[in-house]
């Protein structure tokens, strides 16, 4: 085993420099508009102007807020004008986060904590959100004891407020909507979750993550969206991310309760600790001050018309994506337009999304790949508008290839994801990208051009590897054989909703 170890003696700090930039080489041409996820960017001056905002703050520790009172001032004002933008009330309450998934670890925990409080007899308590809601609340369940109660969405990938009342019960500790949710950009029916929600005396909590910096840009642009925000009555709490449609630097998101009362199930203390009295508001002990002081920066930097000349430029950029994608015979949109995510899939047998995917994969461009159904997610935001045309130029090419040569459907990756996806028994699949992370994080670190490698292959990728061709015609099978149970049933359910 080849380990790293820090070297004996220190090397010249420009060398180190250069070796970086080396290694960043290899990394996905964000700056070029080539990836449609993980970078939002406001351009190189605003990313320029936050570096300083974050360097004056960077080695401020915010674990101690009365040590470093500018950042207590500084987070609290971030919250403070988050909770304006999302028309909360004045009483509202809240705190950073480093992200998204952290505000919703912190939703469902403050959820838990007041049900125990409320009903302390209950061993399990529960949360019911649709299919499509981030996998954040599942990883929370998991870490927290909440189990997740999914109910399915509509052909409009919107939640199913009857199939959220059918599962909310006395255990139900909280409900979950999305605004918009992240697969296929559509926000949930929240004013619908938010009178059954107040009706049944259960928290809402809304996930703007995506969102919450964006919609309201959108609406002042006069785009008529479903209403999601502290508008609605039964809504309880709102997470939003600076890092994405804020323009921040990573590490910074928002979560507001509509008071008090609900917030201070967020808290931790304790008294009995020989270090002292320890009290924190969120996951984190220490916190990084440059990303707080950066997040509060860039939203005074750019203020509510910056935000909504860049909310301008990510949808036009989207309606330009959406109406090219219409175009290529082959490929359909999925979700309505309500936010600047653009989702597409196949519309017809001989065009595999996997395949078309991998085409575009191997031209240099970011690719996120969904299931269920197959489809390709792509975040639209103002840096991408460059790359539209280029990527529809390459995005029509990949289809003529894929529809030329139905074998590609059959090979590499396009194979691989394909029938991970449709693979029935989800617990080979969860085996083996387990096994893929054990070999991304074993002791020598593994290469993500091999990431398996120091971990057992597993069956799933024995069986892909050895018998791939063999296995499609039968996961073929499955699949038809599923859309005739589902069929069945969508019978039956309407023929017991005609006897109510």
């Amino acid at each position: 085993m080849n380990r790293a170890a820090i070297p004996p003696r220190g090397r010249d700090a420009d060398t180190l420099l250069e070796q970086m930039k080396e290694l960043r080489g290899g990394d996905i041409d964000w700056r070029g508009g080539r990836t449609w996820s993980l970078v939002y960017h406001a351009g190189d001056a605003h990313t320029a102007f936050l570096k300083q905002a974050h360097n004056l703050y960077f080695e401020e520790n915010a674990l101690n807020p009365f040590a470093f009172r500018s950042l207590h001032r500084m987070a609290s004002e971030v919250v403070q004008m988050t909770a304006d933008m999302l028309n909360a009330p004045p009483e509202a309450a809240g705190t950073m986060t480093s992200g998204g998934t952290e505000s919703i670890i912190l939703v469902v925990k403050a959820a838990r904590d007041r049900a125990r409080k409320r009903r302390p007899r209950l061993r399990q308590l529960e949360m019911v959100l649709p299919r499509t809601a981030h996998c954040a609340f599942e990883k929370a369940g998991h870490y927290l004891g909440m189990r997740p109660r999914y109910v399915p969405v509509g052909d409009d990938f919107r939640a199913r407020v009857s199939e959220v009342a059918r599962a909310t019960s006395r255990r139900t500790a909280l409900i979950v909507g999305s605004a918009p949710q992240y697969p296929h950009g559509v926000i949930d029916p929240i004013e619908d979750l938010g009178e059954l929600a107040a009706r049944r005396g259960v928290p809402l909590h809304v996930d703007a993550c995506f969102g919450g910096f964006l919609l309201p840009w959108l609406e002042r642009l006069g785009h008529d969206l479903p209403r999601w925000d502290f508008r609605v009555p039964g809504v309880t709490s709102i997470s939003a991310d600076v890092h994405k449609y804020g323009y921040a630097p990573k590490g910074a998101s928002v979560v507001v309760y509509r008071s008090m009362d609900l917030l201070r199930h967020q808290f931790f203390v304790s008294t009995r600790w020989p270090g002292g009295v320890y009290a924190s508001p969120a996951v984190g002990g220490s916190r990084p001050g440059g990303s707080i002081a950066a997040a509060w920066a860039s939203l005074q930097r750019l203020g509510a018309d910056g935000m909504t000349a860049l909310a301008s430029r990510a949808w036009d950029a989207a309606e330009r994506l959406r109406a090219g994608i219409r175009a290529i015979p082959g490929l359909r949109l999925l979700g309505a337009s309500h936010a600047t995510i653009v989702t597409w899939a196949s519309s017809e047998p001989e065009v595999d999304v996997y395949a078309v995917a991998e085409r575009l994969a191997a031209l240099g461009w970011g690719v996120d790949r969904q299931q269920d159904p197959p489809c390709v997610h792509c975040t639209v935001n103002a840096s991408n508008a460059p790359a539209v045309d280029p990527y529809l130029a390459d995005l029509h090419q990949a289809v003529a290839d894929v529809r030329a040569d139905p074998s590609l459907a059959r090979q590499g990756d396009a194979a691989m994801y394909g029938m991970m996806a449709r693979v029935p028994i989800r617990g080979l699949v969860d085996h083996t990208v387990r096994g893929v992370l054990e070999g991304m994080y074993g002791p020598d670190g593994a290469s993500l051009d091999d990431p398996g490698q120091g971990a057992q292959e597993g069956p799933l990728l024995r069986a892909l590897n050895r018998h791939g061709h063999r296995v499609q015609p039968l996961l073929d099978g499955v699949d038809s054989l599923r859309g005739r149970v589902d069929t069945l049933r969508g019978h039956l359910h309407a023929r017991r909703g005609g006897r109510r």
